[in-house]
């Protein structure tokens, strides 16, 4: 006798959601009908393969990836958060988040070894981003990327410049030392503008040397042409010259 038609559909949904990939020691449960990848912890060295084209939450925190290549979430167009966060990360490609650019909601890339932020990467995301806990080289790069980047503000006061041009600045949050005024980007500006001065300078002189070698060769020149016209023997005019034939 055949089964019921609801319990055969509820069956059937079953099979299917059982059927859902999942990376190899994730999990991979429903919470309110959003799929979430939950590989916190599972010592990855690097982002996992087999993830469900509809996961919306990705955990990947407490891992020892170090690097997040091209294209590493671009068949997730559906994920809303991303979780990359207490890993060894230090470098990121330009592309590493394509494909995330629209609905990509939050970003955690905290307690990283990020140097210097991957503009490229970042800034066409919407997302807000958490970056705090990173060794940040604070210079006119950070601050342009920063122009263009979306912080999230529960952890703003916390992304602090490891190093930086200036050794004033180290330790210091990086929001406190910007709105207290300090352009990174004007002592880059300074130093271009002296590194142009001195190379005019440098052309200049060049230009110098040359026009002096030059004259003083043709001086040189023109003195031996000289002593050599005044060397030769000279031809004595007769007195007695024949004159015109009648």
């Amino acid at each position: 006798m055949a089964a019921p038609a609801p319990r055969s559909c509820l069956l059937l949904l079953l099979c299917l959601r059982l059927g859902a990939p999942c990376p190899q020691a994730c999990q991979c449960p429903d919470h309110a009908g959003a799929v979430a990848v939950h590989c916190s912890a599972r010592g990855l060295r690097e982002v996992p393969g087999g993830i469900p084209a509809d996961a919306e939450l990705l955990k990947l925190d407490g891992n020892r990836i170090s690097r997040v290549p091209d294209g590493a979430f671009q068949h997730l167009p559906r994920l809303r958060e991303l979780d990359l966060s207490h890993n060894a990360i230090e470098a990121v490609g330009p592309a590493a988040f394509s494909g995330l650019a629209g609905g990509l909601r939050l970003l955690d890339l905290s307690h990283n070894r990020i140097r210097r932020i991957p503009k490229d990467a970042l800034s066409k995301l919407s997302a807000k981003i958490r970056l705090s806990h990173n060794p940040l080289h604070c210079e006119c790069a950070l601050q342009e990327a920063l122009w263009e980047l979306t912080l999230d503000p529960d952890s703003v006061d916390e992304v602090a410049c490891h190093t930086a041009v200036q050794e004033a600045f180290v330790g210091k949050p990086l929001v406190q030392v910007l709105d207290s005024g300090v352009s990174f980007c004007s002592s880059q500006h300074r130093t271009t503008d002296v590194a142009m001065l001195v190379t005019m300078f440098c052309w200049f002189t060049m230009v110098v040397t040359y026009v002096v070698y030059y004259v003083r060769h043709n001086q040189e020149e023109a003195r031996r042409h000289l002593e050599y016209l005044k060397s030769l023997p000279s031809v004595p005019v007769s007195k007695d010259a024949p004159g015109p034939m009648p």
